[in-house]
Parts: C-alpha cells; structure tokens; sequence
C-alpha cells in the first residue's frame, strides 16, 4: 500500500506542511473585514450568562488558583473519580505535557488532524511516524495501519480537518499492552449524543482523553482544556506542568461549563450545527459540476472541501470578504482542499454567493492581507 493509504511514514523534515498554521492566521490581522469560517470556535459565544460567571471570579484573583472544585465538577461530568482529570490550560497544553513527560520509543500521530500534537512531539525531541489516511476511503482509519509497536497513538475523533467520526470500538481496539492511546475528543461536544465518545471509559488500557472547552463555548483566548486518564498517567502529567497552570477565570468556565444547564445548552448546539451543516454540505454540493466535493459523511462543526484551484478560490473569497481554512499545512492533505467551518444559514447562504462568483474568475480588491 502506497504513503497516503495508511501505511505509516516517517514525519517530514521541515520542508514539509507548516505543521504551525492554524486557522486563526487567517483572519489575524484583518480586523471585521472577514467573515471568519476559518476558526472552528462556534460564533455567537461565549453566551452572557457565562461571560458574567468568569466576570464574576475576577474579585479572587489575589488569590493563587485553586483548581479543586473545578477537577471535581469535571470528574462528575464524566462519571469518574477526581484523580482521573487533569485541567490544562487548553487542549494544545495537553499536547506538549504529553510529548515532554512520556518515554516512548514509537510515536505515531494519524493523519490528517490537527497538526499539534506532532509539533509537540517533534520539539520534544521524538521522531514521529505518520499513518496517512486517504480520501478514497473517506479518512476512515483502517486499525491495521497502525504498527503494532508504536507505544503512542495519537487520533482526532470526530478529526479536525476530515469531519470524520470514528467509532469508540475502533478507537479502543487500538488500545494494547504498554501504548499509550490519545484521542483528542476536542469537537466531540458538536456531535449530538457525543456518540462514539471514550471520555468516562476506564476500561481501554493506556487511554487519555482530551477535551476543550474552548470551541463550543467560544473560549479560545481563556484557555481551559482538561484530560481524562488513569491516575498514575494524570500524575505524571501534573509533574510536568508549571504550578498554577489554569488562571482563576478559566476554572470558574470549567466549573460552569459542566453544569446540567451548560451541558443542555451544548446539546442544542449541537443539533443546531448538525441542521446548518447540513445546509453548508447541500450547499457545497450544488457546486459538483464545478469540481467541488465535500468529503463525507461530516460529524464535526466544520467541512473539508476539494476543488481544483483552491488557493486561487480562497484567495478570491477572501476579496469578497469570506476566509476558509487552507488545507495544504495538514499532513496528507495537498493545495486543493479548504476547511469551512459551519456556520447560521445567513452566513452559509452569502457565503454559498461568494463561492459561486469565487469559482468563475478573480474578484474585487482584498479587503485585507492574505496570510500566506
């Protein structure tokens, strides 16, 4: 089987993707002029009532951080015991404990997917095989593609670009004597009835879990992730981080984003992204006979989309005030796919107009740099 269909390679040396790039680089700097559809953060958040609840901490912050009540509440929403979770300051953070704590030999990150985790390890010093999953086969993972003696695994579910949803069972098939398997379950709270989810599983040997806060409920600048894991993993991890690694403020949005209130309202999220996603993918869709295609089926709060051309059509939908995702600085991926992240109907509807117009031909002046 050829690189990209799933046999694992070495990762690339620096002249490969920019495994640094991510979504907000392409809006940074351009200030209203974009309709973002490049970040992955849900629009219209944080809601009031929460930014009121993390307004509300600021009168401790002469105190140093005490994370006890928040690494409970988290531990209860999941049903297990305290010593299980660990909070970060962001998913990203669990990343790079994971890469600088962990003695492992093998390392393999399975691709595409957010390109963190392979940094992490890379500036960790480890040398990290990549398992390249294809577009033929739907970015679905094939567990055989994974060699048996890599004793980390790292896997997106549902992955961030693909949209794709693996299922728990072959998640956890992967588990084996000795391996340590990351599933980064960043989005999972986009996906109704979080459906083929390991957080709360304490059956799947070598399992970490990571989780973020920061997507559903629009908190990318606070920094609140945490991970599920077996307590004597949970402990190493804890040595290697600085003390008092999550402020004040992102402990009470922890606290409060795992309440029956908050975990009701994301579940209505959900649905709701669920509904417009699927008008973004009839939308997309339409375009076929211009050589469009949306990978599916889509699980995740945003679309990976091919088409010829696609760094001249983002280009041109930046100048009509639309930023997507490029897709070449994901592993596996090339120049021809974009991400776009699910939006309100309204949003997708102009954004479906300007694409129409993007694909004919070149458009108007920019209304803002283009980060390439």
């Amino acid at each position: 089987m050829p690189a990209d269909g799933g046999t694992p390679r070495p990762a690339e040396d620096g002249t490969g993707p920019d495994l640094r790039h991510h979504g907000d680089a392409e809006v940074r700097d351009a200030g209203p002029a974009l309709v973002d559809l490049a970040v992955n953060v849900r629009a219209g958040t944080p809601p009031l009532w929460l930014r009121e609840h993390i307004a509300g901490s600021l009168a401790a912050l002469a105190a140093y951080p005490d994370g006890r009540a928040a690494r409970a509440a988290v531990a209860a929403r999941h049903g297990l015991a305290t010593d299980r979770v660990l909070l970060t300051a962001g998913a990203a953070e669990a990343f790079v404990l994971l890469a600088r704590a962990l003695k492992v030999r093998r390392p393999v990150v399975v691709h595409p997917q957010f390109t963190e985790p392979e940094a992490a390890l890379a500036d960790a010093g480890h040398t990290v095989d990549r398992v390249l999953l294809r577009a033929a086969d739907g970015f679905r993972l094939d567990p055989a593609a994974v060699p048996e003696e890599a004793d980390l695994v790292v896997v997106g579910n549902p992955t961030n670009p693909t949209s794709v949803l693996h299922p728990a069972a072959t998640l956890a098939g992967l588990a084996r004597p000795g391996r340590t398997l990351v599933v980064d379950e960043a989005f999972m709270d986009a996906v109704p009835g979080e459906r083929e989810a390991l957080a709360g599983r304490t059956d799947v040997p070598g399992l970490v879990v990571l989780r973020s806060l920061t997507k559903t409920w629009g908190l990318a600048g606070l920094r609140i992730g945490y991970l599920l894991a077996a307590p004597e993993r949970v402990a190493e991890l804890a040595r290697a981080q600085p003390l008092w690694p999550v402020s004040t403020p992102a402990l009470a949005a922890a606290q409060a984003c795992v309440t029956p209130r908050a975990l009701t309202e994301a579940a209505h999220a959900a649905h709701r992204v669920a509904a417009d996603r699927a008008h973004l993918v009839a939308g997309l869709s339409a375009f076929a006979a211009r050589g469009v295609r949306v990978a599916e089926p889509a699980a995740g709060p945003f679309v990976l989309v091919r088409m010829a051309d696609a760094a001249g059509v983002r280009r041109r939908l930046r100048d009509l005030g639309y930023a997507v995702r490029r897709g070449d600085t994901f592993p596996g991926l090339g120049p021809d796919w974009v991400r776009v992240a699910v939006r309100d109907r309204a949003t997708t509807d102009g954004l479906l107009r300007a694409l129409d117009s993007a694909l004919s031909g070149p458009a108007g002046p920019p209304t803002g740099p283009d980060p390439d």
